[in-house]
């Protein structure tokens, strides 16, 4: 599918995922055994919609807020646009490179040191060698691990996680950045470093997709909203007006 504009830099169209759930899973050779003798499938599958009919533009330099209660399909529309989850129906069409932050530490390895998996994070987000080794003195400065880089990131926080995959992601200078709740784990100092280098990025024409339970950094920061309800879009357009059909729902 071609992006219908060349400022568009995402185009979601009608877009619809069905995940499997299965039930009674095979757990032991005892117990596939005893199913073969009773001749019953090993795997009953079923099929359940996470997101149904969704569909948005976002423009080159936008931030572009996702909001809406848990389990209402928020992290995997960003699982399809990262090309993680393919769409069961309709189409989306991203332009240029992503970097995700979807799930906290999420191409890390616990057992390396924090410097190793800041050279395999960058290099699986596309980053030269030599672009990593120059940038790596400002991603350590800007997470603040300088006491803490060498060693392995199985010891680290939430907090230490958020802020170093963070500071990979947006040394790349994506054209799409995905955030999936990174800015929650942080402190308020931390949280505001990450606005303003967003802000940056943004101007350099970087889009971002932000799902939050922030509302009011949605309504502050966001040129454009989404509120998603149960997989299905209930408000979409100006961040004041989404936020207030969401907390009205909420309210209600």
């Amino acid at each position: 599918m071609s992006l219908a504009s060349h400022d568009v830099v995402v185009d979601v169209e009608s877009l619809s995922v069905h995940l499997r759930r299965e039930h009674h899973r095979v757990r032991s050779i005892r117990e596939y055994a005893a199913r073969r003798l009773r001749a019953r499938r090993m795997v009953e599958v079923e099929s359940h919609s996470v997101l149904t009919r969704v569909s948005f533009r976002v423009r080159r330099g936008e931030l572009f807020g996702v909001v809406g209660a848990n389990g209402a399909g928020k992290t995997t529309l960003l699982r399809v646009l990262a090309g993680i989850v393919p769409p069961s129906e309709g189409s989306v069409a991203v332009d240029g490179t992503i970097a995700p932050l979807i799930e906290l530490g999420g191409g890390f390895d616990p057992e390396l040191t924090g410097v190793e998996n800041v050279r395999l994070f960058g290099s699986l987000l596309g980053m030269p060698s030599a672009r990593l080794r120059a940038e790596l003195p400002g991603i350590v400065r800007f997470a603040g691990l300088d006491d803490a880089i060498d060693v392995a990131v199985k010891t680290y926080s939430a907090g230490m996680i958020a802020r170093l995959a963070f500071a990979v992601a947006t040394a790349v200078e994506p054209e799409v950045l995905l955030v999936d709740e990174v800015l929650a784990v942080g402190d308020e100092e931390f949280r505001s470093r990450c606005v303003e280098r967003i802000g940056g990025l943004r101007a350099r024409g970087t889009s971002v997709v932000l799902v939050s339970h922030d509302l009011d950094l949605v309504e502050r920061q966001a040129d454009a909203a989404v509120y998603l309800d149960r997989g299905c879009i209930a408000a979409c357009g100006a961040p004041r007006d989404v936020v207030a059909a969401y907390r009205k729902s909420v309210a209600i």
